[in-house]
């Protein structure tokens, strides 16, 4: 016979038939309760059912699965033996809670139910028992409320407005409070709080059609059931989407004793922190209420008082807390988040879990955890003399808490992505907030920005020009568009994903960005933008929140997040710790010097095309190059960039004062540059001195079917060669006056869109002719390095060949995905959520433009990095596509032995961080046959490659 599924597990007296570590079974708070329960601290007994059970419930169309019934009575039984006392006992009531409790915490969304048990007959009983009638019918209008609102649907104002209606016309006058004053709860006396009961009673009947339940199991059932239904109730729903949290069965249930806060001066209850939340300072920080229920703190129905002051009121109850503080902090290694109620003098612990902090906290946290002791030496030796604290933590206290190492694999790139961008400020109403807002779209940068809207970016560079703060409104954005992205403070966009053109140039920046809001109806023409019946006209404001996607009408404040110095000694212990570099992309020498704070060690990917859109003057010469029709032509309109793209890579060089700098030569299709409208058509005819016919004849030359795939890369410099003598003249001569001029530099020259080794070595010699011509010339002398971009399979396959001419690989990995799998980076958005949405087809686990597909795409890097180095042996290579910032595929490359990985300026500190942590989860592995065989299963090319790697340094 098949052994029954166990729904049920008991804690109580000391023993728990769970662990701290079945989170994912019996949810963040049952596991936390068991493994309290275990080490010996206060717990009230009670039991959790399991998240399988939550499954089964919604599988089984809302019915409770086979079993589940009797082990709940079973459960009820056991409690009941172990408190001495029974669910509706008229003389000696056991009173519950029923609690959810998902694996993954999330705080409000779902339900809570207090004093279960309470019926007519027991709340006499309570009463008897307490001595305290007043508190027992308290106990029981609480119930009638929480019960009617969460498991029957009676609206919670409702019972307020009879509450207040009550308090108003009854306690006001008896007690004489002027109008002006509020009238506390705690100042509703018994016969009142009956009077209150008997309404809560009638308006439950209204609403339900039935009198409020007296048998204390019906009572349970209802409960549990309502915690169940909060697991899909759309703001648990919609908490989960925005949080990312899915592959969860559901929230358990925890049924526990309940013991009361509300029993007089010397019973209270509160929420603490092991540390302060807000700047992660060793202190006990929390809030406190004298002679009330845990729901009052969480409502807000009274003003708490700081825990600090339960030193004074309660001695004993506060060091017991303070035991239980040092307790937990050692046990789980992390800051927590504790729920306790105090009983007449006695103290019981109701929740713990790891709390939740601002960005600044999390590192001063960690810092401070892995290298102060938790605990003074005094501090100790009173608790352990009171015999609050066990002798066993006493040594432990005195000593940090955390390794550096465990203090770098707690934090993840978002703690340190938060610390630098604005936020909207948190002491703006929410509710003012939520009238503003107009939209929701796709959450591609995060952080927050306020400014006046315009829909072009020629509008938007005019606008900032005049001092003016921008956001910069568009359908979609191009690389036409760049000039209007760089001086808006936020961008939004109408379609798009997280990997479209607007999200990774604002990534690159830090600016915050919106993309896919697919609700916004753009009119360029007019210049407004409507959602619905609302219009927000050019010069109107706008804010944004990139980290939920919400669109704001109007200014909204925002506050710059500080940078804690914690910040940078945890950096400092990820930089000692990692073997791979960190280089940046920048295509500015404002650029290169905010990556170099952020912690670049070089560029590994510089785009020289961002530097033709920068000016007019730029875009002008760019185009007259493209529409010129012969050599010569050409040549004049390259003259005119020259001096540009020296000036920029001089200002780069300098920045990076002798950091390595890999320039990729011209990579997007010609097309891409030449004007839209007619006023630009025109400007350029005027500059140029051609026809509009000749600029329309021109475009019509240029247009292709499939540009991805198209005249682009090194194939516009095997056409035009003149292009690629000009770039790397302006390199090379730029390198030549930093040098002159004490500078540092390390030029690398890559070349694009590589897939044959004679079209790389065509272009390599003619390369190493131009720059060898000039320094003879200069008579100057410089190291420099010429290598190539993998961007296609067939450049990863001819690894060997491509390596014997080129001196690095850079892996763009950007354009290698969507060779690879047959992708549009930029069309995918329409279908790829459902490929990689848990819910539906799921047939990825993460956006492979997002991060990396280590089975297909990194099986060719892998491959090519193999077969590169038998033919080079000391082959440097990097990755430098918007992956480089991912820690997924940072780790990824760590493991098949890259040297450097490059990302945006604004992720670097996440890619260090990430570069520790490989190293860090790095362990020895064992030889493996061939190379073709899937990364995701095999570790000896990447101990091979990390060989290569140690001795290159």
């Amino acid at each position: 016979m098949a052994r029954a599924t166990k729904f049920v597990y008991s804690f109580g007296k000391g023993k728990a038939e769970g662990r701290g570590d079945q989170k994912v079974l019996l949810g963040g708070k049952g596991a936390g309760l068991a493994e309290m329960t275990n080490i010996g601290l206060p717990v009230p007994g009670g039991f959790t059912i399991t998240t399988e059970a939550c499954e089964a419930y919604y599988r089984q169309n809302k019915k409770w699965p086979a079993g589940l019934e009797g082990q709940v009575r079973e459960a009820i039984r056991k409690l009941e033996r172990t408190c001495r006392k029974k669910l509706g006992d008229p003389k000696n009531p056991l009173l519950i809670s029923v609690r959810s409790g998902a694996a993954m915490s999330m705080p409000g969304m779902m339900e809570t139910i207090l004093n279960l048990g309470m019926n007519d007959e027991s709340v006499e009983g309570l009463a008897r028992v307490s001595g305290n009638r007043r508190f027992a019918l308290d106990a029981y209008r609480r119930f009638i409320m929480m019960y009617g609102a969460t498991a029957r649907g009676v609206p919670r104002e409702q019972f307020d407005h009879e509450f207040d209606h009550l308090k108003n016309h009854f306690t006001r006058p008896r007690i004489g409070k002027p109008d002006g004053q509020k009238v506390l709860d705690t100042e509703v006396n018994e016969e009142e709080l009956f009077r209150l009961i008997t309404t809560f009673k009638e308006l439950y009947q209204r609403h339900t059609g039935e009198s409020f339940p007296q048998h204390p199991f019906d009572q349970l059932v209802g409960s549990i059931n309502a915690v169940f239904n909060s697991w899909m109730a759309d703001k648990a729903v919609t908490y989960r989407r925005v949080e990312k949290i899915t592959g969860l069965n559901g929230t358990a249930v925890n049924v526990q004793q309940m013991v009361f806060g509300n029993m007089g001066d010397d019973s209270g209850t509160g929420v603490c922190f092991t540390r302060d939340p807000s700047t992660g300072e060793n202190i006990y920080y929390g809030d406190l209420l004298i002679n009330a229920q845990g729901e009052d703190v969480v409502a807000g129905v009274r003003t708490p008082i700081k825990l600090g002051e339960l030193h004074h009121l309660m001695p004993d109850a506060y060091a017991q807390l303070e035991a239980v503080r040092i307790m937990l902090e050692l046990h789980y290694k992390e800051m927590q988040d504790l729920e306790f109620t105090i009983e007449q003098g006695r103290l019981y612990m109701l929740q713990c879990r790891t709390g939740k902090r601002s960005p600044r906290a999390a590192f001063a946290i960690a810092v401070d955890q892995a290298s102060k002791p938790l605990a003074n030496r005094t501090e100790i030796n009173r608790l352990v003399k009171k015999r609050f604290l066990p002798r066993k933590y006493a040594k432990e206290a005195s000593k940090p808490v955390i390794t550096r190492d465990e203090a770098i694999l707690r934090l993840k790139g978002v703690d340190i992505e938060r610390l630098f961008y604005p936020v909207i400020d948190p002491a703006f109403p929410r509710a003012e907030l939520n009238q503003r807002k107009i939209a929701n779209g796709i959450n591609a940068v995060p952080g927050a920005a306020c400014g006046q809207v315009y829909f072009s970016a020629e509008r938007a560079e005019d606008a900032a020009a005049r001092g003016e703060r921008v956001i910069l409104v568009r359908k979609e954005t191009s690389p036409e568009d760049v000039g209007g992205m760089a001086v808006a403070k936020g961008i939004l966009t109408a379609t798009g994903g997280k990997t479209s053109h607007a999200a990774v140039v604002a990534r690159g920046w830090g600016k915050c960005c919106i993309v896919g809001c697919e609700v916004l109806d753009i009119n360029y023409e007019h210049r407004y933008l409507r959602v619905g019946e609302r219009y927000v006209n050019e010069g109107h404001f706008l804010t944004l929140d990139g980290t939920d996607g919400e669109v704001f009408v109007g200014e909204v404040p925002l506050v710059q997040p500080e940078m804690p110095e914690e910040y940078k000694v945890f950096m400092s212990w990820c930089d000692d710790r990692r073997r791979l570099k960190v280089r940046t992309n920048a295509d500015t020498p404002a650029d290169a010097r905010k990556a170099v704070e952020m912690g670049a060690e070089g560029i590994g990917l510089c785009r020289t095309e961002h530097m033709f859109f920068e000016t007019e003057q730029r875009r002008l010469a760019m185009q007259e190059m493209i529409v010129a029709d012969n050599v010569e032509a050409r040549k004049r309109a390259l003259d005119k960039l020259l001096p540009f793209q020296r000036e920029d890579f001089v200002g780069i060089f300098e920045a990076m004062n002798g950091k390595p700098v890999t320039i990729r030569l011209i990579d997007p299709p010609l097309h891409e540059f030449l004007p839209r409208t007619t006023e630009d058509m025109e400007r350029l005819c005027q500059y140029a001195g051609v026809s509009m016919d000749h600029v329309r004849h021109r475009s019509e030359q240029l247009h292709e079917a499939n540009p991805m795939l198209g005249h682009r890369g090194c194939r516009l410099c095997v056409t035009y060669p003149e292009i690629l003598d000009m770039q790397v003249r302006a390199i090379i001569e730029a390198a030549v006056q930093c040098q002159r001029q004490g500078v540092k530099v390390q030029p690398e020259i890559m070349i694009p869109l590589t897939i044959d080794p004679k079209e790389l070595r065509l272009l390599t010699e003619r390369t190493r002719q131009v720059a060898d011509q000039i320094l003879q010339d200069a008579g100057e002398r410089l190291a420099y390095m010429v290598g190539t971009m993998i961007e296609t399979p067939r450049a990863a396959l001819l690894g060997d060949q491509i390596a014997g001419v080129a001196e690095f690989f850079s892996f763009g990995t950007n354009d290698l995905t969507q060779t690879t799998m047959a992708l549009s980076r930029d069309d995918a958005g329409r279908f790829l959520p459902e490929y990689v949405d848990q819910s539906k087809s799921a047939v990825f686990a993460a956006d492979p433009f997002q991060s990396l597909d280590t089975a297909g795409v990194g099986m060719l890097i892998d491959w090519a990095i193999q077969r590169g180095r038998e033919a080079r042996k000391v082959l440097k290579v990097g990755i430098c596509g918007e992956h480089g910032g991912d820690p997924a595929s940072v780790e990824f490359c760590h493991t098949v032995g890259m040297d450097y990985v490059s990302c945006s300026p604004y992720r670097v500190p996440i890619a260090r961080l990430a570069a520790a942590k490989a190293a860090i989860n790095d362990t020895p592995a064992k030889p493996t046959r061939k190379a073709s065989r899937s990364k995701s299963k095999k570790k000896a090319p990447a101990k091979k490659g990390k060989k290569s790697a140690r001795k290159r340094k």
